[in-house]
C-alpha cells in the first residue's frame, strides 16, 4: 500500500470522526441544556395547583385582617411624625423615637412574613423554601445593615447575638412549655435537629476562635503589637466569614434537595397525651379542638347487611351512601344469582350465599371511595389571598418602610443610651432582637400547640441558623467592603452565653422529645441572661469597633 493511499484513508477516518465529535459534543451540551431548563422549571412550579387570585379590593381587605398586630401599624406615621417634628432640643426625643418605632416594625416584619408566604406559594419548594430562608431574617438583616452604615458596630454584633439567643431560648422554650400544657411529650425530628444543633456548634467555634486568638496573643513568648493583632484579627475574620457562607450554602443544599426527607414531619417520634389531665383547666382555655384520636363508627346495617366498623376517613358521605346501595341492589338482582335462588330450596342458605358477594362489592366500593379521595387531594388547590402583583408590591413596600423606620430607630439608640437608665449592650441583645422575631414568636408557639413541633424548631432553631451562618458572616464580608472593621471577635460574655445556650439547647434536644419542664428550663436561662445584660456595660476586646469612621 503507497503512503498516498494510507493518508487519504488517514484522512477519511479523520474526516469521518470529526462529525461524530461534533454531534457528541452537541448532544451533550443539548442534555445539560435540557436538565438545566427542568430543574428550572421545576423550580418555578409550584407544589399544588394555584386557584385563582382575588382581586385589588380582597387582597387589601386579606392584608389588613392578616393578624392582629396590624394594630401596631399606627406607630408608623406616629414616629415619623415624632422624627421629624420635635426639635432635637426635646429632652426625651431620643426614647419616644426609638418606642415608637419599635413598635411599628413588629407589625412590619409580621407583613414581610406575609407576602414572603404568598410569593412562595407561586414557585417550587426548592426556590420557596430558598426566599423564606433569605427573607425570614431580613428585619435583622436591614438594622444591622443600618447600624454598620452608621459605625454602631456593637450594636450590630450584640443584636445578632441576642437574635440567636432569643430564638434558641425564649422562642424555643415557648414552644415547648406551650405544648407540654397540652401533651405529656412530644416528638420531632431528632436526626435534622442534631444536625442543626451541629451547625450552631460550627458558628460558635467560628465566633470562639478569634478571642481566643485575641487573649493567647498577650501570654505568648513575642506577642504582636496592638495594630498587628487588629489587622490578624481581621484578615482571620475576612477569612472565616467566606467559609461560613459556603457552609451555609451546602446547608441549603441539603435541606431543600438532597436530603428533604429528614425534615419531614413523618419521622418524628409520636407525641404523648397525658394519662390524667394534670393541665385541663388551662389547656381547655387554651385549646379548643377535636381529639385526634380515629373514632369508629358503625355504617348503616341496611346498606351492608351487618354491622362493621369503618373510620371517618372511609365513612362515605350520603351520595356515596345511595350510590352503594344502588350498587348492592344491582348485584342482588343478578339473573345468575336468581337463578341460584331459585334452585335452592332453602332461603337460609341463600341467604348466607349471597352475602360474601355483598361484602365483596362493599370492598370494591371502599376502594373506589378511597382512590376518589387520593384523586381529589391529586387535585388540591391552593387559593392564594393577594395576587402576584400584589405580593410584590407589598414585599417592595414593607421593605422600604421597614428600612425608613429602621433608620429612625437606629438613630435615636445613642439618645436613649446617654441618659443612663439602659446600656447599648442591652438594647442590642435584648431589645433589638425582639422587633424582628416577634412575628415569628407567635406562629412558632401556635403551631408547637398543634403538635407541629417540626415547624416550630424550624422557625426557632433555623432561624438561629440563618443568623449564624449567613447574616453574621454576610454582614463582616459587606464591612470588609466598605472598609469598616467588624470582625468576628465578638466581646466576651456575649460568646459565652451564645456558647451555653447552643449547649444547653443540644442537651435538651438530643433524645427527640420535649415537655413543659425543658421549656422552663430555656426560658429562665433568657430571664438569667437578661438580667446579666441589663448590668453588663460591654466592651470592645480588641479597640477595633471604636475606630470605625
Amino acid at each position: 500500500m503507497s503512503r498516498d493511499t494510507r493518508n487519504v484513508r488517514i484522512d477519511s477516518a479523520t474526516s469521518t470522526a470529526m462529525p461524530q465529535r461534533q454531534a457528541t459534543v452537541t448532544q451533550r451540551s443539548s442534555s445539560r441544556l435540557e436538565s438545566l431548563r427542568k430543574a428550572t422549571v421545576l423550580m418555578l412550579t409550584p407544589e399544588k395547583k394555584i386557584g385563582e387570585a382575588p382581586g385589588t379590593l380582597a387582597g387589601l381587605k386579606s392584608i389588613i385582617l392578616s393578624s392582629w398586630l396590624n394594630l401596631l401599624l399606627v406607630f408608623i406615621p406616629i414616629s415619623w411624625a415624632f422624627h421629624f417634628g420635635l426639635p432635637q432640643s426635646f429632652a426625651n426625643r431620643d426614647t419616644i423615637i426609638f418606642v415608637t418605632a419599635f413598635l411599628a416594625i413588629i407589625p412590619l416584619a409580621k407583613l414581610l412574613g406575609f407576602a414572603t408566604e404568598e410569593l412562595s406559594m407561586r414557585v417550587g419548594q426548592t426556590l420557596a423554601g430558598l426566599l423564606n430562608a433569605t427573607l425570614g431574617n431580613a428585619v435583622e438583616l436591614i438594622v444591622a445593615i443600618l447600624a454598620l452604615v452608621k459605625c454602631e458596630l456593637q450594636v450590630v454584633q450584640s443584636s445578632l447575638v441576642g437574635s440567636i439567643l432569643s430564638n434558641l431560648l425564649l422562642v424555643l422554650g415557648m414552644c415547648f412549655f406551650a405544648g407540654g400544657l397540652k401533651y405529656s411529650e412530644q416528638g420531632f425530628g431528632a436526626s435534622a435537629t442534631q444536625l442543626n444543633s451541629s451547625l450552631l456548634t460550627i458558628s460558635v467555634i467560628a465566633v470562639l476562635l478569634p478571642a481566643a486568638f485575641h487573649f493567647s496573643n498577650t501570654t505568648t513568648t513575642t506577642p504582636l503589637s496592638t495594630g498587628s493583632e487588629g489587622k490578624a484579627i481581621l484578615s482571620v475574620s475576612h477569612g472565616v466569614a467566606i467559609i461560613l457562607l459556603f457552609i451555609y450554602a451546602g446547608y441549603l443544599t441539603f435541606q431543600l434537595w438532597s436530603h428533604t426527607n429528614l425534615y419531614q414531619d413523618n419521622l418524628a417520634i409520636k407525641s404523648t397525651r397525658y394519662d390524667k389531665p394534670l393541665f385541663q383547666g388551662i389547656s381547655d382555655k387554651l385549646h379548643h379542638h377535636k381529639t385526634d384520636e380515629t373514632l369508629a363508627v358503625e355504617p348503616d346495617p341496611i346498606s351492608y347487611g351487618s354491622p362493621m366498623t369503618m373510620s371517618p376517613m372511609q365513612s362515605p358521605n350520603l351520595g356515596g351512601t345511595q350510590n352503594m346501595l344502588q350498587r348492592s341492589n344491582t348485584i342482588n338482582s343478578n339473573p345468575m344469582l336468581d337463578s341460584i335462588a331459585s334452585d335452592n330450596p332453602n332461603p337460609s342458605s341463600t341467604t348466607h350465599a349471597s352475602h360474601p358477594v355483598a361484602f365483596a362489592s362493599h370492598d370494591d366500593i371502599v376502594d373506589q371511595e378511597r382512590q376518589e379521595v387520593r384523586e381529589a387531594d391529586d387535585v388540591e388547590v391552593e387559593i392564594p389571598t393577594l395576587n402576584l402583583y400584589m405580593t410584590v408590591g407589598l414585599l417592595v413596600v414593607v421593605t422600604v418602610v421597614v428600612a425608613v423606620t429602621a433608620e429612625f430607630l437606629v438613630s435615636s439608640i445613642n439618645g436613649l443610651t446617654d441618659t443612663g437608665r439602659i446600656s447599648k449592650e442591652f438594647v442590642g441583645v435584648i431589645l433589638l432582637p425582639i422587633v424582628g422575631n416577634a412575628a415569628e414568636h407567635v406562629t412558632a408557639v401556635t403551631v408547637s400547640v398543634k403538635d407541629k413541633l417540626n415547624l416550630s424548631l424550624g422557625v426557632a432553631v433555623g432561624s438561629s441558623i440563618q443568623i449564624a451562618l449567613f447574616v453574621i458572616p454576610f454582614i463582616v464580608t459587606l464591612a470588609w467592603i466598605l472598609g469598616k472593621p467588624l470582625t468576628l471577635l465578638f466581646d466576651p460574655y456575649e460568646s459565652i452565653s451564645m456558647f451555653l445556650a447552643v449547649l444547653t439547647v443540644n442537651y435538651v434536644v438530643q433524645d427527640g422529645k420535649s415537655n413543659w419542664l425543658e421549656g422552663f428550663i430555656l426560658m429562665s436561662l433568657y430571664l438569667i441572661l437578661a438580667v446579666t445584660f441589663w448590668f453588663y456595660p460591654g466592651s470592645d476586646p480588641s479597640g477595633l469597633l471604636a475606630t470605625c469612621t
